[in-house]
């Protein structure tokens, strides 16, 4: 979760592209002299953001980029060591049962394909023309990010939790994996909402600049480019969703309430409303203060707010989907 907050602020500082080469190995040390420095601000220099946006960056302007890709990368490093290390070790000591050898492998591979998919990102902004990755691979990098969470959850859950306190609530799971269907859809347009600075086309609320339907909204007349380019209109789509997202929760909320109240399910059942109540009220911060240097805050907490409730759908999901007690004749 750090990982990806840290991933916010790189991006939302415009420190994605200081570091214009990956060296996974070699690479984990910053520059140590004036002269690396130097040669490593000189590659920057190449590049269109560096030409068109920050022509006036000076060498401890390139530093203070620097220090949060530099640190998201390190961070990524750090994880596969603390995951690598300990699992071999138990592996050898036979700790690990051989059914959770299998699962972890993959959590492994999931996060060394991670890596691969940020530098791709990465590399699609090192160009002449482009002061910005691609906001489509950004979304790919975020999502691959949360799947990788929601992997780890679930395989802490099955841990975990007592078989009994699985409940079967047929009708909660439906509306609680539709819910996560929608949350899925609003954490891609987050992420095209941050890669296009779309809340700087409009930062008001209620209203989109004074109106509910932005009338500039589908002005291009390529469907599929608006849906994730045009900023007005992804500014529309991620509130909508938003909307979406709190009725379906009360909805949830609700319904929740005639389950068994010993169960875990039910003394958690106000944990995703709550966060939901959070995350709308820090998506408005963020946006009315985005032309403002404290739009980064709140954005970054509203991240992790995003995360936060995406782990709450995860649980509540695993926690209603027990199969129903059929009683013997």
């Amino acid at each position: 979760m750090i990982q990806v907050l840290l991933g916010g602020i790189t991006r939302l500082t415009g420190s994605g592209l200081s570091i214009t080469e990956w060296k996974p190995l070699i690479g984990a040390l910053p520059p140590l002299s004036k002269a690396e420095w130097v040669q490593s601000f000189e590659k920057y220099k190449q590049i269109a953001q560096f030409k068109k946006l920050n022509s006036h960056f000076t060498l401890a302007d390139y530093q203070a980029i620097f220090f949060w890709e530099w640190l998201h990368r390190e961070w990524a490093r750090l994880m596969g060591l603390v995951f690598i290390i300990p699992f071999i070790v138990f592996l050898v000591k036979k700790r690990i049962d051989r059914k959770m050898a299998g699962p972890l492998v993959i959590l492994f591979l999931l996060g060394g394909l991670q890596a691969v998919i940020g530098w791709l990102m990465v590399k699609s902004g090192l160009n002449d023309n482009d002061t910005r990755v691609d906001h489509i691979r950004l979304a790919v990098h975020f999502i691959c990010a949360l799947l990788l969470l929601t992997y780890l959850v679930w395989f802490t859950l099955k841990l975990r939790v007592p078989p009994g306190q699985v409940q079967s609530v047929p009708e909660l799971k439906k509306l609680n994996i539709f819910l996560l269907l929608l949350l899925f859809f609003q954490l891609i347009y987050g992420a095209f909402m941050a890669g296009t600075h779309a809340a700087l086309y409009a930062p008001s609320w209620p209203d989109i600049n004074g109106v509910y339907v932005p009338a500039g909204m589908m002005a291009n007349g390529n469907l599929s480019y608006n849906l994730h380019s045009d900023p007005l209109t992804i500014q529309f789509i991620h509130r909508t969703l938003a909307y979406a997202i709190g009725i379906t929760t009360i909805i949830w909320f609700f319904k929740s309430a005639k389950i068994n109240r010993d169960s875990w399910l039910y003394k958690i059942r106000w944990l995703p409303l709550l966060l939901v109540a959070v995350q709308v009220t820090l998506g408005i911060l963020a946006l009315v203060n985005s032309p403002l240097k404290t739009a980064v805050y709140y954005s970054v907490v509203h991240q992790f707010t995003a995360m936060l409730l995406l782990i709450s759908f995860v649980v509540t999901i695993y926690l209603s989907k027990g199969r129903p007690i059929i009683a013997n004749d």
